[in-house]
């Protein structure tokens, strides 16, 4: 499942860089989660919460089933 989710974030990624940010595929656990790290302008944000979870969490979700939440560490 990392690799799926390693492409997805392949897709996300140019919107962030876009505005400075990035993120960063941490770990992915047997319960569907996925640990990541928001990097650049994303990290300091204060839509970073917005960024992860409407924007990927609900990109991740939708192309990858099995994922059931997606958190920053």
């Amino acid at each position: 499942m990392r690799e799926k989710v390693e492409t997805v974030l392949d897709k996300v990624r140019p919107l962030l860089q876009r505005d400075g940010g990035d993120v960063q595929l941490v770990d992915v656990e047997e319960d569907g989660t996925v640990k990541v790290k928001l990097k650049g302008a994303c990290a300091g944000c204060p839509g970073a919460t917005m960024t992860l979870k409407m924007g990927i969490e609900r990109v991740l979700k939708e192309q990858i089933p099995e994922v059931k939440q997606v958190v920053s560490v």
